[in-house]
């Protein structure tokens, strides 16, 4: 599956979804490290979210003008 590639810029969500997988990767196999791994997870997906809400934003506005 090929992977969806956004230009979202970093994000502060990123950037905690980045802290979240290193320290699942500090971690054994395990619920622990799933958690943390699913909760990054759903950190980029509200990254891409705020990215796409806001770009729509902006095109609203530049119509208006």
């Amino acid at each position: 599956m090929a992977r969806e590639q956004i230009s979202i810029g970093t994000s502060a969500w990123l950037l905690q979804a980045k802290d979240f997988l290193e320290e699942a990767r500090r971690l054994k196999p395990g619920p622990e490290r799933n958690e943390l791994r699913q909760t990054a997870k759903v950190l980029r997906e509200i990254a891409k979210l705020e990215a796409g809400s806001g770009s729509a934003l902006d095109r609203g506005w530049r119509q208006r003008t």
